[in-house]
């Protein structure tokens, strides 16, 4: 038997004992539902580095480097004594989890290995402690639950996810407890090989992201307050939700639209999420409590979830939106990060620059068939996937016709897509819904700095901005844009005094994203941080928030809420007649857009100076070492972050 030299036998007891005597413990290791809490408790770290981490692992049997979080050490106030503890919500992916603590210190940061955000990820090398597995039990029902409607008026879908494919249904009536209707739910799944590119289809990527299973509630009275539950006896139902059904002999419409929102995690993550998302949803709630028994809905143009091939993220999202969506019908339409990918079937030439890896290689499989929107427009993918759904459709509430398009696939003259939109808006009953408003996530009118997309914007003028003109488009409403921004009633960039002719175009894309480009600036002094705000461009802002739209069939009002005290900031009105009155006595339109130009320049100058910092690499590592702790602390700080974000 070969003896090791006295040295390396004693070196290697001492990092053994050293090693053994790291403890971690996790309470409570059992849990119910999504969003419960756990602590997790370390000690006895030795020489304790301010890059210390904590990872979360989810399966536990997952490599070190494929966890799908973590958080440094640091943040906990006791890090420095080699003891501390730090507090999670855990979501439920429909595995257990576990927690491992390891140790990293500047001198091993290799700065080719970096997140989304530019901040190196943490090292494995080395594995300090590992918790006990932490669970979810059985028999609490379904989770994720969100609604929408159907092509018929008098029902009601509700889609959730479960952790297998065994029957599961939705029971329904006008009291808690009083089930007057059940109705099973059918239930569809997708595979790591249906994902297209990395990392989708990767073995960090990839989770398993359960059964999903949708129902359909029927023969629903007008404007009436429903109970209903989803599971079944065997597996636990949810607890009780409720609904207001759709009225179709009222013309009131009130609805919460925004684009671009995302989700947030409790934890850094291999891609930045949208701490925003928070009180966009905070605020939509409190407004649909606000109007009680009066029914409502929620769009959501495009750019969903930003999960972009990490797929627990679309469980943190529906987790996040579940308190409003399990009220109040929830809608989308696609987005680049739910769709795009380098082989996608439809890449024009000029659209090269356009459509590139956004989508994270999801070729817009999750969003398919996590949603399940009225009409029956696909296309497909070339692949062994499913054909991309939810793409184009309409539908009335009250005095308002709405449309939803998709600006990642064929929507040019002679397309399905085109042919779509043209025979609806010439098909709209304008007794019925005299309002129209279109929904999709590039836009058409934009003031902001996008080079990239001016090919976009230039078909969608030469192709679909004159069937809007002519078939008389209330208000088309955009996303991508992370930032508020409404237009005078334009055709051609020509202003009108009617919308009957001229749209009113707006960007909504601040729902949460917080990436944020900067405004054109002038074209003879392009490097200048000025930014004039040509006439057309009524109002422009950068916080984020929602808009809500409340219309009758005399007049159609859009406000946009803020974020920051969850008061409107701009508003506009559309009457019947064809006119348009812009802002109200409390706001001024000049002012609020000097508030956009002012915050522009700001944002300007932070980021030449994150320029700057990030030159030197001894910048760069302390940068990034106080950013981690401040972003696994309080997560309110700033980061700039990749030009591809939009």
């Amino acid at each position: 038997m070969m003896k090791l030299p006295i040295f390396l036998l004693l070196l290697s007891l001492t990092t053994q004992t050293s090693l053994s005597k790291v403890t971690i413990s996790v309470t409570p290791t059992t849990l119910q539902k999504s969003g419960d809490t756990v602590t997790i408790s370390w000690s006895n770290v030795d020489s304790p580095s301010k890059l210390d981490w904590l990872g979360l692992y989810s399966p536990p049997d997952s490599p070190h480097d494929h966890f799908i979080g973590y958080k440094f050490l640091s943040s906990s106030p006791s890090w420095q004594s080699g003891s501390g503890s730090i507090s999670l919500p855990i979501t439920n992916l429909r595995s257990n989890y576990s927690f491992r603590i390891f140790h990293w210190t500047e001198s091993e940061i290799n700065p080719k290995r970096h997140d989304h955000d530019h901040n190196p990820l943490p090292g494995t090398a080395h594995f300090l402690a590992e918790s006990d597995v932490v669970g979810f039990e059985s028999g609490h029902g379904p989770e994720q639950i969100h609604l929408a409607y159907t092509d018929v008026e008098d029902e009601m879908r509700v889609m959730f996810v479960v952790g297998d494919g065994e029957e599961r249904s939705v029971k329904w009536g006008e009291r808690d407890g009083e089930w007057s209707h059940v109705s099973v739910a059918r239930v569809v799944r997708y595979e790591r090989e249906d994902m297209c590119d990395a990392p989708a289809n990767g073995s960090i990527g990839w989770r398993d992201p359960g059964w999903i299973h949708d129902g359909v509630m029927k023969d629903l009275k007008k404007g009436v307050r429903y109970c209903y539950q989803v599971g079944s006896d065997s597996k636990g139902w949810s607890k009780t939700r409720s609904f207001v059904s759709r009225n179709g002999d009222s013309d009131e419409t009130i609805a919460f639209l925004f684009g671009d929102m995302g989700t947030s995690t409790p934890y850094a993550t291999f891609i930045r999420t949208q701490d925003e998302s928070i009180s966009t949803m905070k605020w939509i709630l409190r407004d649909i409590e606000a109007i009680g028994d009066k029914h409502a809905f929620v769009s959501h143009i495009g750019d969903i979830s930003y999960a972009r091939g990490y797929s627990w993220l679309w469980d943190h999202f529906f987790t996040q939106i579940e308190p409003v969506a399990s009220k109040v019908p929830y809608h989308v339409c696609i987005g680049n990060h739910e769709y795009d990918w380098p082989l996608q079937p439809w890449k024009p030439d000029w659209a090269n620059a356009v459509y590139g890896t956004d989508g994270g290689g999801e070729c817009g499989v999750p969003y398919s068939l996590k949603f399940n929107m009225p009409g029956n427009s696909s296309d497909s993918t070339g692949t062994r996937a499913p054909a991309t759904r939810n793409l184009y459709y309409s539908f009335d509430t009250g005095a308002v016709h709405f449309v939803y398009i998709s600006t990642e696939t064929n929507f040019v003259a002679g397309s399905s897509q085109y042919n779509f939109i043209k025979q609806d808006l010439e098909s709209v009953d304008r007794s019925k819904t005299p309002f129209v408003v279109v929904q999709g996530h590039r836009p058409m009118y934009t003031t902001s700095n996008e080079n990239r997309d001016t090919p976009m914007r230039n078909k969608l003028l030469e192709h679909l901005e004159p069937l809007f003109a002519k078939y008389n488009v209330t208000l088309a409403l955009w996303g991508h844009v992370h930032r508020y921004e409404r237009f005078c009633p334009v055709n051609n960039f020509i202003c009108g005094s009617t919308w009957k002719g001229f749209p009113v175009h707006a960007v909504i894309g601040m729902g949460g994203q917080d990436w944020q480009s900067i405004w054109e600036p002038r074209p003879d002094h392009p490097n200048d941080p000025i930014f004039p705000q040509p006439a057309r461009s009524m109002f422009r802002g950068g916080e984020f928030g929602y808009t809500k739209l409340v219309a009758t069939k005399e007049k159609l009002t859009l406000t946009y809420v803020g974020n920051h005290d969850g008061e409107m900031h701009d508003m506009v009105e559309f009457l019947a007649s064809g006119e348009v009155l812009s802002g109200d006595d409390s706001i001024s339109v000049d002012a609020g857009a000097r508030i956009g130009v002012v915050d522009s320049t700001f944002s300007w100058y932070v980021k030449g100076a994150s320029v700057l910092v990030l030159g030197a690499f001894v910048g760069y590592i302390l940068g990034y070492a106080s950013h981690s702790r401040k972003q696994n602390g309080n997560k309110a700080s700033w980061t700039p972050v990749k030009s591809e974000d939009i």
